[in-house]
């Protein structure tokens, strides 16, 4: 099947993208400039614009993004504090879902931590308060 993908026009079905995801596994790590690597980077380029076009991702829920990108740089509450100018509090109070960013705090967390502001003005809802 991989052997008849038309690597010459944009993918049209959900079969094609499948069989160009399995050819593209199976060229993995071909060398750049052979015959093998040149189809990989052409299916690459199929594939990437059969995705941008059909498959929507949403972007992530922000606090997790904010999570997770401390996380991968070892930040601690601390930092993320300093760098927003806030203190502790208010910091657990954002990561624990009790109070939403403000406007100032999605463009330093854009800057600071490069997320995308699309990313961080999505709308998110607070954890409810027990008493």
């Amino acid at each position: 099947m991989a052997a008849t993908l038309n690597t010459t026009r944009p993918l049209r079905s959900a079969a094609e993208y499948k069989a160009a995801l399995a050819e593209v596994r199976r060229l993995w790590g071909a060398k750049s400039g052979t015959e093998d690597g040149n189809r990989l980077d052409l299916l690459l380029v199929l594939v990437s614009a059969y995705e941008d076009e059909r498959i929507k991702i949403e972007p992530p829920d922000p606090i997790d993004a904010i999570i997770e990108r401390m996380e991968n740089r070892g930040m601690s509450r601390a930092d993320l504090g300093a760098m927003l100018g806030v203190g502790s509090g208010r910091v657990s109070e954002i990561l624990n879902r009790h109070r939403h960013l403000t406007l100032d705090m999605i463009r330093q967390l854009a800057t600071g931590l490069g997320l995308s502001e699309h990313c961080l003005v999505q709308p998110y809802e607070l954890a409810r308060r027990y008493a």
